[in-house]
């Protein structure tokens, strides 16, 4: 295998994290993934987050497959073993992702009994051990998504003990969610709303840590507010509202990546998408398996409400095929 370039890696990195997409569990697949590039060409991508005992004993290549057409894209892994990180790293690095990034703020509490996810944020240098291995063991960057906090270890301090700890050990990005956890109390979807956002505490990191890239994740809607991040800060990640109302993607490479080209139609994205769809069919995939991930697309539009229904009445049952899209397509594609 050829190695990678480590300066042409990381500047290539460091452009696509300047805008991002949360990895999101049972959101954020393969399809999903293909679908949100035919939106954005440069956004840089996340899978799902996937744990290191799953790679090692669960059959790899189906968490590890995924388009050449998605990159940037990037691997989370959840896990807390040094040794199966650096090994999971190395089988991320030889499928060809461009970074991996290690889960250090997902509070569901399977995670905290797996003894990872936003509970690691109390063991700095466990954390530091483990960024140390994976850079041991790559070339692509390692990166390190947290919460501002976990339940009563709250203060601005701890957090830039959290990030001076782990940047010793290699970690060059840190994306960080500007909410705490609460790893008891509140489900993860609470802890996606309840504890209040403090951009503040990010912003600070960034002036403390003005060596490191910093992006900051939590509560974006539009691209408007993203631009006003992106003064105090590196890179932003939206999430939910990627994946509900998809066509917001649909200006980020022009007003953060300098595209001259004009945006896709939704139309247009539509005709580039029904063939991957029927080749997925072909293969033996559902057509709810992809269907799921476009109900957003024409949010807001003229004839989204009918799209949504006729979608989710119909691609779920047996035999479902590509005429299920076509019929739903609002009228005049």
């Amino acid at each position: 295998m050829i190695e990678p370039d480590k300066d042409s890696n990381k500047a290539f990195y460091y452009k696509a994290s300047r805008f991002s997409i949360a990895p999101m569990l049972d959101w954020t697949d393969r399809h999903c993934r293909y679908f949100h590039r035919l939106i954005s060409q440069q956004a840089l991508l996340y899978t799902e987050m996937v744990t290191t005992g799953a790679l090692i004993h669960g059959g790899h290549h189906r968490f590890l497959q995924f388009d050449a057409a998605e990159h940037p894209l990037a691997f989370q892994l959840g896990g807390s073993n040094p040794h199966d990180l650096a090994l999971c790293a190395k089988m991320v690095e030889d499928y060809g992702y461009d970074e991996v990034n290690l889960n250090v703020g997902c509070p569901s509490d399977r995670v905290q009994n797996g003894r990872f996810g936003a509970c690691l944020m109390a063991e700095p240098e466990l954390v530091a051990d483990c960024v140390a291995a994976m850079k041991q063991a790559v070339s692509i960057p390692v990166t390190v998504k947290s919460r501002i906090g976990i339940d009563e270890r709250d203060s601005y301090q701890e957090l830039a003990h959290f990030v001076a700890t782990v940047a010793t050990a290699g970690c060059e990005t840190f994306i960080i969610h500007a909410r705490k956890a609460w790893l008891s109390g509140l489900s993860p979807k609470q802890n996606r709303d309840v504890p209040p956002l403090r951009y503040e505490v990010v912003y600070q990191i960034k002036q403390d840590f003005p060596q490191l890239n910093i992006i900051l994740n939590g509560g974006i809607n539009t691209l408007e507010q993203a631009d006003e991040i992106l003064q105090q800060v590196d890179g932003v990640m939206v999430g939910r509202e990627a994946y509900h109302n998809p066509y917001l993607l649909a200006d980020v490479d022009r007003r953060f990546f300098g595209a001259t080209t004009e945006p896709r139609s939704r139309d247009k994205i539509m005709q580039l998408l029904i063939p991957y769809i029927q080749q997925q069919l072909d293969d033996g995939v559902r057509l709810h398996s992809v269907s799921r991930h476009i109900l957003g697309l024409f949010h807001g539009e003229p004839g989204a409400r009918g799209w949504r229904r006729h979608l989710s009445e119909n691609a779920g049952k047996s035999g479902a095929d590509i005429q299920v899209i076509l019929e739903a397509l609002p009228t005049g594609m």
